[in-house]
């Protein structure tokens, strides 16, 4: 948010202050062992890093795009894939890490209009309370552990699911805590490809995904129970693996009747939309994995009622945490930052109160028709797929493979994705 107002031609005379915790971390030379924290970065989210510079970095340091991806149950062979016809990127496969080493880099491009403060946290905040149309005063004051007070027409709340700016300003966050964790790990394969395909299969425990990181790596992503997350965090490496492959592999929730139910709709599509069929791809096999990567975070949905209040906005988790099923927590909070922009962007060229509700508003209504709608969704599938009832089952058989089918649907799903 930061860097984006910070390159903005209208926020040329406006003085940006960053408060971040940690310590300025120097852009150095990247470590050879990847990071298990990795993002899915939409297109959209990529042009708007490109769109102040930040891109640039991410592609000078290291990214995987990929151009393909499969997705499938494990209670029967319903899948789907998605692709682009004239075989463009889908997205980029990009660790925290680095995206963090872009953006620091394109702050200093910046550091005339944006002062950062490292190690700084804030303690209290007084609000203004405006009466009548207008301020008591128009500063919102904050202040930070070393005592030192700042002031601000317009706080910017981006500090996470456990956000100090949401829970000052006394906004209601509707939470619920998943029965699930998220193992994490950067494995190695059984041999070099071009691994260029996003996989992701639906367990009765939860989704796993394998996302690539380069010809011979990929990041796991395993959302299961707490217990079954423990084990894996536990297990020797040997048979971490082979629990890894044996879930991408194993059709051992497969049942005879949901199998020919499912073959008997997918020959019924097949006569009807012949190029509506896909051909299955098998992932590649997992050889070993880092053994300094394993690790696990419990799950959870949560949502702002409200982004803005008076002089505040939330962006990214302090409004909103989703399921990483979908792979679209960090995209969604790219979204608010490029939406959140171009509406201050307007109200500075039109010399506007920055703090003023009016803008702040139909940053919320825009943000919120579109990231209630994901959050939906990605909430039914999690529990759409944490059954093994064949009634359930053989729905989700029959709609996923309806919807493979139906080219028009799935690049409406992409579009929708790729913002």
């Amino acid at each position: 948010m930061a860097a984006a107002l910070g390159h903005d031609i209208h926020f040329r005379d406006k003085r940006i202050a960053l408060l971040e915790a940690g310590a300025r971390k120097e852009p150095g030379r990247l470590p050879a062992a990847y990071s298990n924290r990795v993002s899915s970065i939409s297109p959209g989210s990529a042009a708007l890093l490109g769109s102040f510079g930040a891109w640039d970095h991410v592609c000078s340091l290291r990214f995987k795009s990929f151009r393909r991806m499969q997705v499938w149950d494990a209670c029967s062979e319903a899948m789907i894939s998605f692709e682009r016809d004239n075989l463009e990127d889908m997205g980029y496969i990009v660790e925290n890490d680095v995206i963090m080493a872009a953006l620091t880099k394109q702050l200093e491009v910046v550091a005339e209009r944006v002062e950062v403060f490292y190690r700084s946290r804030a303690v209290g905040y007084t609000w203004p309370l405006p009466q009548h149309g207008c301020d008591t005063s128009p500063w919102v004051q904050i202040e930070l552990a070393d005592g030192r007070r700042l002031q601000t027409k317009l706080l910017i709340g981006a500090d996470g699911h456990n956000s100090m700016v949401r829970k000052e300003a006394e906004i209601l966050n509707m939470e619920h805590q998943y029965d699930q964790s998220a193992v994490v790990a950067t494995l190695h394969l059984s041999e070099a490809t071009d691994n260029n395909v996003a996989w992701q299969r639906f367990l009765p425990t939860g989704p796993i995904a394998l996302l690539p990181l380069s010809d011979t790596a990929s990041s796991l992503v395993w959302s299961t129970s707490h217990e079954h997350a423990s084990e894996l965090l536990a297990m020797d490496e040997e048979r971490f693996v082979d629990s890894i492959n044996s879930a991408f592999w194993s059709n051992i929730n497969h049942t005879d009747f949901i199998d020919a139910a499912g073959a008997m709709f997918r020959s019924a599509v097949s006569v009807l939309r012949p190029s509506g069929t896909a051909v299955r791809q098998l992932p590649p096999s997992v050889a070993k994995v880092d053994p300094e990567s394993r690790a696990l975070f419990p799950l959870g949905v949560g949502h702002a009622t409200q982004y803005v209040q008076h002089r505040v906005a939330l962006i990214g988790d302090a409004a909103h945490r989703v399921h990483p099923l979908a792979g679209q927590g960090v995209n969604l909070g790219f979204g608010d930052v490029a939406c959140l922009t171009q509406h201050l962007s307007a109200a500075a060229f039109d010399g506007k109160d920055l703090g003023s509700l009016k803008h702040l508003l139909q940053f919320e209504t825009a943000r919120q028709r579109h990231n209630v709608s994901l959050m939906a969704v990605t909430d039914v599938l999690k529990r759409l797929y944490s059954t093994t009832l064949a009634p359930v089952v053989l729905l989700r058989t029959w709609g996923l493979q309806a919807t493979n089918a139906l080219p028009p649907l799935k690049e409406q799903i992409m579009a929708f994705a790729s913002k």
